[in-house]
């Protein structure tokens, strides 16, 4: 099988989702990832996290770029107890202070075109498309933003609502947003709140995520245990969180 090159900008550490993508991805037969860059708040936080899963899991050959800095989220860092004693100095791969330029590396250095995977607010997008518009027309992009005719009521799982809402992703950065959605990119799909915020893992699919010895797994659950307490949905006994963002990486290759 020819793998899909990709690039995942992630604001991991945030909602828990972004781990279960994370791990997902690097699951994917069908994937290559190439490059993780960090989004949102404190980057040099969201990077200890992604660090620490590629290089337990062993894939520390995968560079992390910094994107944008942004004030700390301070009480959306959630999962900061899971790196506490994890220099971000220790890991063994490469670490670019300059996620924007690492990303346009990347692009040119592909023998063909590279799949972007956003799962997080677009300033770095938005950031990166100022610098070089030009490598809209080399990349597919796949992002998890928007919500146009329903909606996920936070406070039931698998309840969704007729009528749009301001989406996180879109309206943390709605001026990033715009630039993104209005750009000519080689392919551009998106999965907005209708079509993967009833997506759950329960039942015998999530038990044998509880049982399972896999690393990568573990680490998955292990963080879930850390964020869940701060959500009143969450029940890491009985199902996962909602995997908004692991559809955005499915889309990178169905």
């Amino acid at each position: 099988m020819k793998k899909i090159p990709v690039v995942l900008d992630t604001d991991i550490g945030g909602d828990i989702d972004d781990t279960w993508a994370l791990a997902y991805l690097l699951r994917c037969p069908e994937l290559d990832l190439k490059l993780v860059t960090t989004a949102t708040g404190d980057c040099h936080y969201r990077a200890k996290i992604i660090a620490k899963m590629l290089e337990t899991s062993g894939f520390s050959q995968v560079p992390i770029g910094l994107g944008v800095r942004q004030p700390s989220d301070g009480p959306r860092e959630r999962q900061a107890q899971w790196v506490l004693d994890y220099s971000l100095s220790s890991y063994p791969g490469k670490i670019y202070d300059d996620g924007l330029q690492a990303i346009i590396d990347c692009v040119e250095a592909s023998s063909e075109p590279l799949t972007l995977i956003s799962i997080a607010p677009l300033t770095n997008i938005g950031a990166l498309l100022e610098r070089a518009p030009q490598i809209a027309k080399k990349v597919n992009f796949v992002g998890m933003q928007g919500s146009f005719e329903w909606h996920h009521e936070t406070n039931l799982r698998y309840s969704m609502q007729k009528g749009a809402i301001p989406e996180f992703n879109v309206i943390r950065d709605l001026s990033a947003a715009k630039k993104v959605f209005s750009t000519e990119w080689l392919s551009m799909k998106v999965t907005p709140l209708d079509t993967c915020a009833f997506v759950c893992l329960d039942g015998k699919e999530y038990a044998e995520c509880l049982e399972s010895a896999d690393p990568m797994i573990r680490m998955v659950i292990e963080n879930y245990r850390i964020w869940s307490p701060k959500n009143a949905e969450s029940n890491p006994d009985l199902h996962s969180s909602v995997l908004y963002d692991v559809v955005a990486v499915y889309l990178a290759f169905s």
